[in-house]
């Protein structure tokens, strides 16, 4: 008999070729990494333009449920990122590098593509909807803010196509680990803009004109903004979907195995997550409700929020906890679709 047949060679072939596959993927062509790039690679997928959501997400939600959506989601979504660093090598000599293959382990392999890739896709998609309009937009605004002439007439829709080229270029760079140095300074840049963000909102004080009432004073109004609140504090708290990949990068042995410096970079990643948070949210909703807020974003950004953040980010970062993950799915996106609806009727496209 030849050893076409022989499961030892054939298990070799596919060890072989799933060593070349993963030698060849930018998420796993290098497994070098510190425990540091676990912190601020975390603090870069989570802190982001969802920061820029809170303050209105608590005027949505008031001041006690507000606080209270606030550390559940802090607490639960550190917990569901535990339980995804546990899993990353749940089977023996086995690394589960990339969330359809967690799925594929759990689901089945033709299940699992069905139910995770799809929500891949929407988050994805969902993010670079959102981050393209505020990159774009706030690109615009640091150029007007700094010109002395109050900038250049460029249209909005010429800063987000600026923008989306250094995306571009950033996503053919070879590696996860060749981007540690941008991911450090982004989480630099999150900590910065956070501090501004409360620190501005402390210095300018208590405005006269603000009101801490709901803004609508329908039944209806008030339900749907409580909804899409409590998507807009989704969004902020998503970025578990590249949890895995970054694990992927730590090396591991049994001795030491990824999950340990992977879970150190989180813990300090999460503490950095509360410190811009916590504050941007309370101060910059009790001091400063919405100014901030609508003059560096779309009219319909917290729709976008509320819409993305509770139909494709609550199930890749809440879902492990399925009750309050399909409830925030179901419910979420209602809020944030009737904004978008409402505030899109007089906006101009390309404008």
């Amino acid at each position: 008999m030849g050893a076409e047949g022989d499961p030892e060679t054939d298990a070799a072939k596919k060890a072989a070729a799933e060593k070349a596959l993963n030698d060849w993927l930018p998420i796993t062509s290098s497994r070098d990494a510190k425990w540091w790039y676990s912190a601020f690679h975390n603090v870069t997928a989570m802190v982001g333009a969802g920061i820029l959501g809170l303050p209105y997400a608590m005027s949505e939600l008031g001041w006690g449920p507000g606080i209270v959506v606030m550390i559940l989601s802090w607490v639960i979504t550190l917990y569901t990122l535990w339980q995804m660093v546990e899993m990353h090598e749940c089977v023996p000599g086995k690394r589960f590098d990339r969330y359809h293959e967690l799925g594929q382990e759990a689901f089945g392999k033709k299940l699992g593509l069905w139910i995770v890739v799809p929500q891949q896709l929407m988050v994805q998609v969902g993010c670079d909807i959102v981050y393209m309009v505020t990159g774009g937009k706030s690109l615009k605004k640091a150029i007007d803010t700094l010109s002395p002439h109050g900038g250049p007439p460029i249209k909005t829709t010429y800063y987000i196509m600026m923008f989306a080229g250094i995306q571009f270029f950033l996503s053919h760079l070879p590696n996860f680990n060749s981007i540690s140095v941008v991911s450090f300074i982004a989480a630099v840049m999150s900590i910065c803009y956070s501090t501004i963000a409360w620190a501005a909102s402390l210095h300018k004080g208590v405005q006269p004109n603000i009101s801490y009432t709901p803004k609508t004073s329908t039944t209806a109004g008030q339900t749907f903004g409580f909804l899409s609140g409590l998507g807009d504090v989704a969004f902020a708290f998503a970025g578990h979907n590249v949890v895995l990949e970054i694990q992927a990068t730590i090396p591991s042995t049994p001795k030491t195995p990824s999950k340990k410096p992977m879970w150190k970079g989180v813990i300090v990643a999460y503490i950095v997550v509360a410190l811009c948070y916590f504050p941007v949210s309370m101060i910059g909703y009790k001091i400063f409700a919405l100014t901030m807020f609508l003059g560096i974003t779309f009219p319909f950004f917290g729709g976008l929020l509320g819409f993305f953040g509770g139909f494709a980010f609550a199930p890749t970062t809440y879902f492990i906890c399925i009750i309050l993950g399909v409830l925030l799915m179901c419910l979420a996106p209602i809020g944030g679709l009737r904004q978008i609806i409402l505030q899109a009727k007089d906006y101009k496209f390309y404008s």
